[in-house]
């Protein structure tokens, strides 16, 4: 069995005297942890939460979001987690798609899911913080205890994480307990002796996110770690953090490397760090050669996405190659395939020169492993698109396009056509774009990704005017308080028309001044 639940209760044993989390200057043991984790899941259970049943967790990098993960699925839950930047639009299809009967969330936030809570099936919402229109943590576990967890088959679903893949339509993936704790072990073995009980895990990667939730929670409380959550991303905060508390372990995101490295004061010591990952989106090496002649510390750069779990790839001590996300994990099966689905022969070495001429060589990346999700929710056509059977094996189409060498090192050159991937979060131009159509000053409206020095890329919105006058500072405001910060257009350029084809089709390759067509 590997079941998520089991596989700590196991560590708990071992390790209950010694640190699971910090937070705030004080430490929670393991046996603690456990009791409220207990606590949590009889909570649940006495409203009437049963296997398979769905819990939303809406909250930050905070103890209580372990919690209540680890709480959801002791019960035999399986956790929805939702983006804390997220507002009531973004929210009400999360919910309602899931059937979430219970949402943990943040005080702040409880508003926007009472703004949907009549379209949705959600029954409690506990609050951290005060709130007066939900219950409070405390109040919620109160005399509440579950000795026993519910028992839950290795393929049974654990998370239920949503995604919007190219469609804009949020999608939720199936990932089981099978799923995370694989992938969880397999990302351990990355570094030097796998995770030590020693080890201190900076938990700065959001924890909504699968990256943060298997590469750092799950990982550090599978060995006896300690994992320290950080609600929000700091660069000098987080460099004192590690400093002062001697952390050894840090994932990232490369809008992080680039901020630590672009600091006032870049003089932290961070020799403590025994291993630095980067993941997310594409790692630029001027910001990765920069992060180690400050530091003194290598980071190795990694891949992968929701639908694995995340990490499929990844550069090691001892098998490392800067501008490559590295060689597949071991277990899990790679390779690049043209439309036909036939597999491209890789080139002697890379990366590639920036004047290589990519086309005879790159295809779409397509992967094979026990770190590969079930499938999407509900979405037989979705599922179909995204799998191809061959050999008797079931490949996920990454949607990415790359190449590979000799040496089994793989590169990504291109995302998703119309993905934006701005500092590690994928940002999908049809939602933008639909709430740009809502507003009287927007006749039309595209929105594209153009590059960014920090994020990578950033969003940029093409706007026709309406029956209504706008500035672009109004517009921005009027997408930053309907949509996650991160989306919100950075830039916003009024035109008098956008370039289409013949069949109405945006022709965004020309807004983004390149040649991508």
């Amino acid at each position: 069995m590997t079941n998520l639940v089991s596989d700590v209760a196991s560590t708990v044993k071992t390790h209950a005297g010694e640190t699971a989390l910090w937070y705030d200057g004080q430490g929670v043991s393991y046996d603690a942890f456990w009791s409220q984790v207990r606590q949590f899941s009889g909570a649940l259970q006495e409203r009437g939460v049963e296997p398979g049943d769905r819990v939303a967790i809406y909250l930050p990098n905070l103890p209580q979001f372990v919690v209540g993960f680890f709480g959801t699925l002791h019960a035999g839950g399986v956790v929805v987690p939702m983006n804390p930047q997220y507002k009531a639009r973004e929210i009400e299809h999360l919910l309602a798609d899931s059937e979430a009967r219970v949402v943990l969330a943040l005080g702040d936030l409880v508003p926007y899911v009472e703004q949907v809570r009549e379209e949705t099936a959600v029954e409690h919402v506990v609050s951290v913080g005060e709130s007066e229109d939900a219950v409070s943590l405390p109040a919620f576990l109160a005399d509440s205890d579950s000795e026993g967890y519910v028992d839950r088959a290795d393929d049974a679903v654990a998370v239920q994480p949503y995604t919007s893949g190219t469609t804009g339509t949020p999608k939720g993936v199936l990932l089981t307990h099978r799923n995370l704790a694989w992938d969880a072990r397999a990302v351990s073995k990355l570094m030097e002796g796998g995770v030590r009980s020693e080890d201190r895990f900076l938990g700065a990667l959001p924890l909504f996110h699968i990256y943060g939730m298997t590469v750092t929670m799950v990982a550090t409380l599978f060995e006896g770690g300690s994992y320290y959550p950080v609600p929000e991303w700091d660069a000098q905060r987080v460099s004192s953090l590690i400093e002062r508390q001697q952390l050894t372990v840090m994932h990232g995101v490369p809008a992080m490397f680039n901020d630590m490295i672009n600091q006032p004061e870049a003089d932290a010591d961070l020799s403590s760090l025994r291993f630095v990952n980067s993941g997310g989106s594409s790692l630029p090496i001027e910001v990765l050669e920069r992060f180690e002649d400050l530091y003194g510390v290598e980071l190795y750069e990694g891949y992968g996405l929701t639908e694995t779990s995340p990490v499929t790839h990844a550069n090691q001590p001892g098998s490392r190659r800067p501008g490559s996300i590295g060689r597949p994990l071991d277990g899990v099966e790679a390779k690049i395939v043209d439309g036909g689905f036939e597999e491209l022969p890789p080139v002697e070495r890379g990366p590639l020169a920036d004047d290589a001429d990519l086309d005879s060589v790159t295809g779409e990346l397509v992967v094979h492993g026990p770190n590969v999700m079930k499938g999407y929710a509900d979405l037989p056509a979705a599922n179909e698109a995204a799998f191809t059977e061959r050999d008797g094996k079931r490949w996920f189409h990454t949607g990415d396009i790359g190449y590979h060498d000799e040496d089994g090192f793989f590169y990504v050159v291109d995302r998703e056509k119309h993905t934006i991937n701005t500092a590690g979060y994928n940002v999908y131009p049809r939602e933008v774009e639909e709430l740009l159509f809502e507003h009287p000053a927007v006749a039309d409206a595209a929105v594209v990704g153009v590059p960014d020095e920090r994020r990578g890329e950033t969003v940029a919105a093409f706007v026709v005017p309406g029956e209504t006058e706008a500035t672009p500072e109004e517009l921005k405001q009027y997408c930053l308080d309907n949509l996650a910060e991160y989306k919100h257009p950075r830039e916003v350029e009024f035109v008098e028309e956008l370039p289409r084809t013949t069949t109405g089709k945006v022709q965004k390759f020309e807004l983004r001044g390149d040649s991508d067509q």
